[in-house]
């Protein structure tokens, strides 16, 4: 006969790994599975085991399944959470509180231990959300006071239970999760649009993390640590780090790697300045919203001064009603109609023609395509947008750089004409992605680059850059970047112009040219 207590044990072990199962078998599921499944083993095999022990024999135990589940936040977030709740030692007085309270008590030692634990996992992962995410949410603890409970005790056990009955019993109880479910989520929406549900954190750097980590392990010390509340000056470097900008005498551009499209970010040390959104990828997602916000946000880029939306091909305007939206936009340049949404919707938007022209500091923006003239209608039902490609011309002291969007061989030759002598850069953005009806020799002789940067999407359908354009490039000397091989790409103009790219500075062995 085997003891009571090892058979519940092996049963709970069961049960753990069917739920386990149906949840999809996530890591934070895995976790819990494991640690369970180690102390399963240890009670059969008559042995003591300490939680801490458990928990890195779990942590062993994932990253030897999937060593790859390193790379995904909730491995981080499932395995330290855990790891708060032993280093202050809320399970411990949670035991041993209901242990010793009477029945009537047990109640309401439950709730207040549950609200330490909730304060405890907050402040402890408070850095590594900031690390992951770039924000913190502040109305989490309420939103998990609600959900967890509601989750927990309800919407599993209905779900669970209506997976296995009988109908019409299954019905009634999904009907009643579902309703559940979608209680809460209106509710979450709610809280989640308040102005003051998140706080948003520019990509902390190494030291801010380091004095962060410091100051929470000080903060969730035992009772009696001296001047614990001191610690909270250690997470200010981390809250209130205002991302990097250029150097006094410095730009920066970067051309993000957002696919078949184009989007170029040019920074000076006071302004910023946006070439194209990229593209849309199909119903509520494009670019905006996928890479440009969370990048700039990263940045601690709260505000672009200029938008330069090229033309209306949805490569290059895709994201821009999603940045505008997400961020302050100060004024739009683009070659759009007064009426197309994205004009609408800007609260300054100007036509972009050759001759405007102004300056940031040391650096100069001078708009070379198209002329105005170009804009008299009628433009015709078959009028090309690359054919008025807002064309923009960035020099910082003895270089400079030439954005000319999606313009071709007949603009191109318009562009050498006019400007004969003032096209001179240091970086080209290939015009067209590299197509085959741009780049013509006269541009590029013109032009004289030693970078040519492309912004195309990987096995793009277009096949962009066409090989012979990219030959011509090669021929005349030009070092190649493109996006579809090293990732963002990262000039900085100073004396002279250094690049680096997103795949050199984050190598991963499954990179390869």
């Amino acid at each position: 006969m085997l003891p009571a207590q090892k058979v519940a044990a092996a049963s709970g072990a069961l049960a753990a790994l069917v739920y386990v199962l149906l949840t999809g078998f996530g890591v934070p599921a895995q976790r819990t599975l494991y640690m369970l499944l180690v102390v399963v083993l240890a009670l059969w095999g008559g042995r003591i085991v300490s939680v801490s022990h458990v928990l890195c024999m779990a942590l062993a135990l994932v990253l030897l399944i999937d060593p790859w589940a390193v790379l995904w936040p909730g491995f981080w977030l499932s395995f330290c959470a855990v790891g708060v709740i032993l280093y202050t030692g809320l399970g411990r007085m949670q035991a041993a509180s209901t242990q010793a309270a009477s029945k009537a008590d047990n109640w309401w030692r439950g709730v207040k231990a549950a609200g330490m634990k909730q304060y405890a996992v907050t402040i402890g992962l408070l850095p590594l959300t900031v690390l992951l995410f770039g924000r913190v949410s502040l109305i989490g603890p309420l939103a998990n006071a609600f959900a967890i409970p509601l989750i927990g005790l309800l919407v599993t056990p209905l779900a669970l239970a209506g997976s296995v009955l009988p109908a019409p019993l299954s019905r009634w109880l999904l009907l009643a999760a579902h309703a559940l479910v979608e209680q809460l989520a209106q509710f979450l929406n709610w809280l989640s649009a308040m102005p003051f549900s998140v706080w948003q954190a520019a990509a902390p750097r190494p030291w801010t993390i380091a004095i962060a980590l410091l100051a929470t392990l000080w903060i969730l010390a035992p009772r009696g640590w001296p001047l614990r509340w001191l610690a909270l000056f250690g997470w200010l470097p981390l809250l209130l780090d205002g991302g990097s900008r250029p150097a006094e005498g410095e730009m920066r551009v970067t051309a993000l790697d957002v696919g078949q499209g184009m989007a170029v970010l040019v920074e000076t040390p006071r302004q910023c300045l946006l070439y194209d959104t990229g593209p849309g990828y199909g119903g509520k997602s494009d670019a905006g919203s996928r890479i440009i916000i969370p990048y700039l946000r990263a940045r601690g880029i709260d505000t672009l001064d200029t938008l330069i939306i090229s033309h209306a091909h949805i490569d290059h305007a895709g994201g821009a009603l999603s940045i505008m939206k997400g961020i302050n936009v100060v004024e739009v340049y683009s070659s759009l109609a007064h009426t197309h949404p994205i004009a609408v919707a800007a609260t300054d938007h100007r036509r972009c023609y050759d001759g405007q022209a102004w300056q940031w500091g040391q650096t100069r923006f001078e708009m070379l395509y198209p002329q105005a003239g170009l804009y008299a209608p009628p433009l015709g039902k078959k009028h090309n947008p690359n054919a008025i490609s807002c064309t923009i011309k960035i020099t910082h002291g003895d270089h400079a750089i030439v954005l000319p969007g999606d313009i071709e061989a007949i603009q191109e030759a318009q562009l050498v004409e006019v400007h004969a002598g003032r096209l001179k850069a240091t970086v080209l953005l290939a015009p067209h992605h590299g197509s085959g009806t741009s780049s013509t020799p006269a541009l590029l002789n013109e032009v004289d680059p030693q970078i040519a940067l492309f912004q195309v999407g990987y096995r793009n359908r277009f096949q962009h850059p066409k090989q012979q354009v990219l030959q011509r490039y090669i021929d005349l000397g030009v070092k190649v970047l493109r996006s579809d091989e090293d990732g963002a790409i990262m000039l900085k103009f100073d004396t002279d112009v250094s690049a680096a790219t997103y795949r050199e500075q984050h190598r991963r062995y499954w990179y390869g040219r």
